[in-house]
């Protein structure tokens, strides 16, 4: 006779196993999640009767998608506020259907790209006058996107910032070290 071990979680060692290899894996986890944003996205370009393709990809810890094609402007608005605003509406229904908070990332006519770059060089001036100076310097208020893509040059430079101050001034502070 053979003896079955369960723990606290409850079933045997081979149940456990089982359950996780059934799981899917993070990669499959957030390609779905870029599915399902995809089709949200294309239901949405169908209603407002725009054209766009539409590329999803995993980066990093989370699913990418981007829409491109022709003038999607209006998808982007002034300072991508209907971009971000589209980007929590396509989280809200990637959380409808899987039940989990999601990180996915939207990209609209290459506006982040483009943000990105900008970006980047803003933070490389300012960590070249922080370690000149050796002062903190505190940027212009940012979005959370703006933010994180600032605090990833500074950390990549070998300094550290932070976020002070409440939304919609919340911005960075670029220490020096």
């Amino acid at each position: 006779m053979t003896e079955q071990i369960t723990d606290a979680a409850g079933g045997t060692e081979a149940e456990q196993d089982a359950a996780a290899a059934a799981r899917p894996s993070k990669l499959q986890r957030l390609e779905h999640e870029g599915d399902i944003a995809a089709d949200y996205l294309e239901e949405l370009l169908d209603i407002a009767d725009l054209d766009g393709d539409i590329d999803m990809d995993v980066e990093g810890d989370r699913a990418s998608v981007q829409i491109g094609g022709a003038d999607l402007s209006q998808l982007v608005g002034r300072d991508g506020e209907v971009l971000e605003a589209l980007q929590e509406l396509t989280r809200l229904a990637v959380y409808r259907e899987t039940g989990e908070r999601s990180r996915l990332m939207l990209d609209v006519g290459g506006h982040r790209a483009e943000q990105r770059t900008r970006l980047v060089a803003l933070a490389e001036t300012s960590i070249a006058e922080v370690k000149e100076s050796g002062e903190a310097l505190s940027l212009e208020p940012m979005s959370a996107f703006e933010r994180k893509v600032v605090h990833d040059a500074v950390a990549a430079a070998g300094l550290t910032s932070e976020s002070e101050g409440a939304e919609p001034k919340r911005h960075v502070v670029i220490l020096p070290s």
